[in-house]
This record gives structure tokens, C-alpha cells and sequence, in this order.
């Protein structure tokens, strides 16, 4: 599967886009927020910075996409009035890199700009300095931006996608199903697609920092938050159970007649969660980084909205809202690979499943908050 070609986030503003069903995102910038600031403090505390290169990896559309640079841009504009002996030159310049796979909806963030730049002018006044922003599309799985060039990278909920479907498991090439009825790891999956995903992961995040290393300066920061699990076991509810849940649904389509069986033993998600000591090993192996802290969140599956408000909760209509956010992420690859007919039928089984489900456990997703230092 050439996944840099199908995958991205649900177009426009439409009650099944990624615009209108980003809440648990939205959640997971809320949680690292005091960890960037932190990092971006520390940034200005050991630099004096007259330009300052920021990259938002994996930025997708929506209204979180402008909500990184907003926080950055308050912790520059507090730490300049409250003199907190930061080197910060008075017409210190933010250069932001918006970065996507080509297929990003990049047109709707483009149209949001100038209301955004208004905004800010209203709200930080003179004291904002200079703004410029530009998109850079690609692969971030290979380098972006000219060598030492950036101070500060930022990537949310992207860098569980991996580059490609793990190659060793192509039911064509292997002669069999090797993962029977299921479209991502499973209690159920053979220990060769477990490895086979563990390895695609190693070798994908490892390319990653090996990219930022030769784009960072000496001293720069990542905040890197993506979904991971507790344990070394990968095949823990809290890692893969929502995928269990959208191949059962793709099976009932099945029992159905509305899609072959084989199209479901032949998709596989380009996903994985990784455990903590995996990402350590990871940037020891590479060198270039020194961890700085490493935390480990939950998070509900349907964002915790809610819940928190009203100290209910109502799981039918938490499990449409689940099926509604997993969807605006994954239906371009499904629809790609399934077609373009099923996709309100799938998703309305997978609602019910996820409901059904949601009453007799509440799952959460882990989600790794990971902060690294370049080293000089």
C-alpha cells in the first residue's frame, strides 16, 4: 500500500470531516501544551534567537492545526514581558513550517490564514513581531528542511502512522492470509506479523530522528506525542482493540455479501503503537538525541468531552462520536482499498460495536509525550 498517496485526513468542513471530528487531537495538543512551553523556554533560556525555525510535522487541517503557533506565540510574548532572563531579541521572527503528505488538505488552512494573522495582531499587538508561515508537503520519513535551520519540532498524533504497510505481510506474496480476518495486530495475529510490524516502526522512527537531526541546531527540542501502549505486549486492548472492533465490522459486511472476505485478509492498517522502552531504544541507537522526559497519558476514546461536562455518559451517542473521529482519519485509506459505497454502512456497524463495547468496558487510548534534546 503507497501509503503517502491515500492517507489523509477527511477533506473540508463536512459533518464527517477531520475539521468537525479532530476532539481527542485536540485533547492530545491540550495535554503536551505545558510540556511545549517548557520546551520552548528552554529553547530561548540557552539561545539567543533572532529567527527562530519552528516545524509543526504532520499539521493536517482543522482548527488545530493553528493552535501549536498560537501557544508558542504566548510564551514568547509572557516570557519578553515578564523579563524572565530569556535571550530574546526584540525582533525575534518566528519561521513556521506546516508540514503534511502531499494529499493534505492544505487549501483550507491556506484560507484560514488571514483571519488567523488578524487575530493575533488584535490580541498580542505590537509585541508580536514577525509571523511567517509556509507549508512544506512530503514525507516526514526523510528530510524536510535545509540543515540547521530549525530550533523547535512539534508532531501530534501522526508518528503511529507508519510509512508503508510492513512489506512481510502481502498475502500475495506470501501465498496465504497471514492475518486472518483482521486488519492490524491481534490476540490472534502470528508472532511474524507482530515482528513485522515492530520492525517497520523501528526502521520508519528511526529515519525520522535521523532526518531532524541533520535539520535541527544544537540544543533544539522535539515535542513528539503520538499513540503508544503500556506494556511491551502489543496486542493489549489499550494498543489495538478499536482496530479489533473495525475489522469485526468489516467482517459483518462480509457475512453480508457486500465485500469479499479475502479484501479483508489483504488490508492491513500502516499503524502501530509503540511501548516506551521501544522509542529509548530507538534513540540510543541513533545518537543524535538525549531523551529529556518521557509521560504516558490516557486519553477516551471519544475525547472525554462529555463526560467531563456533565458527569455522564451516554454510549450510543459516545460510540457514533468514536466512529465518527476514527473515520475522519482512516476512510481514505479503507475507501481506497474497499470502495467508496460501504463507508456509511461500515461505519454505522462499527458505531454500534464500538457503543456495545463502551458498555461493558471503558478503553482508553495511551498516548507518549516524548521531549528530546539535539545534541551539539
Amino acid at each position: 500500500m503507497e501509503v503517502m498517496q491515500i492517507l489523509h485526513m477527511n477533506k473540508g468542513v463536512g459533518e464527517t470531516s477531520y475539521a468537525q471530528n479532530s476532539i481527542v487531537q485536540r485533547k492530545i495538543i491540550s495535554i503536551a501544551t505545558p510540556i511545549i512551553h517548557d520546551a520552548i523556554q528552554e529553547i530561548l533560556r540557552s539561545n539567543n534567537i533572532e529567527s527562530m525555525g519552528i516545524a509543526d510535522l504532520g499539521c493536517s487541517s482543522g482548527p488545530n492545526t493553528l493552535l501549536l503557533i498560537s501557544e508558542i506565540i504566548d510564551v514568547i510574548i509572557r516570557a519578553k514581558s515578564c523579563n524572565l532572563g530569556l535571550q530574546l531579541s526584540a525582533t525575534t521572527e518566528l519561521r513556521v513550517f506546516l508540514n503534511d503528505l502531499f494529499s493534505n488538505d492544505f487549501n483550507t488552512i491556506f484560507m484560514s490564514l488571514p483571519a488567523f494573522y488578524n487575530k493575533l495582531k488584535q490580541e498580542k499587538g505590537p509585541e508580536l513581531g514577525s509571523v511567517f508561515i509556509s507549508a512544506t508537503p512530503g514525507s516526514f520519513y526523510g528530510r524536510l528542511f535545509p540543515a540547521r535551520s530549525l530550533h523547535f519540532v512539534h508532531s501530534s498524533s501522526s508518528l503511529h502512522w507508519l510509512s508503508q504497510v510492513p512489506p512481510g505481510l502481502d498475502s500475495k506474496a506470501a501465498g496465504k492470509a497471514l492475518n486472518k480476518g483482521k486488519i492490524y495486530i491481534s490476540k490472534t495475529s502470528p508472532q511474524c506479523v507482530l515482528d513485522a510490524y515492530a520492525l517497520q516502526f523501528h526502521n520508519d522512527f528511526s529515519l525520522f530522528l535521523k532526518s531532524r537531526a541533520e535539520e535541527m541546531v544544537g540544543g533544539g527540542r522535539m515535542v513528539l506525542s503520538l499513540m503508544g501502549r503500556p506494556s511491551y505486549d502489543p496486542t493489549t486492548p489499550t494498543s489495538c482493540y478499536q482496530w479489533e472492533l473495525l475489522a469485526h465490522a468489516l467482517m459483518t459486511l462480509v457475512s453480508e455479501g457486500l465485500i469479499a472476505e479475502e479484501k479483508v485478509d489483504s488490508f492491513n492498517a500502516p499503524y502501530y503503537a509503540p511501548c516506551e522502552e521501544e522509542l529509548s531504544l530507538a534513540l540510543k541507537k541513533e545518537g543524535s538525541f538525549l531523551i529529556d522526559s518521557l509521560h504516558a497519558f490516557e486519553i477516551d476514546w471519544d475525547g472525554g468531552g462529555d463526560q467531563e461536562l456533565h458527569h455522564t455518559f451516554d454510549m450510543v451517542g459516545s460510540g457514533q462520536k468514536v466512529a465518527k473521529t476514527v473515520r475522519a482519519v482512516v476512510e481514505s485509506m479503507l475507501e481506497s482499498h474497499f470502495g467508496k459505497d460501504i463507508m456509511d454502512h461500515l461505519f454505522q456497524c462499527y458505531a454500534e460495536l464500538i457503543s456495545n463495547h463502551l458498555s461493558k468496558s471503558r478503553t482508553k487510548y495511551i498516548n507518549l509525550v516524548l521531549v528530546i534534546i539535539k545534541k551539539d
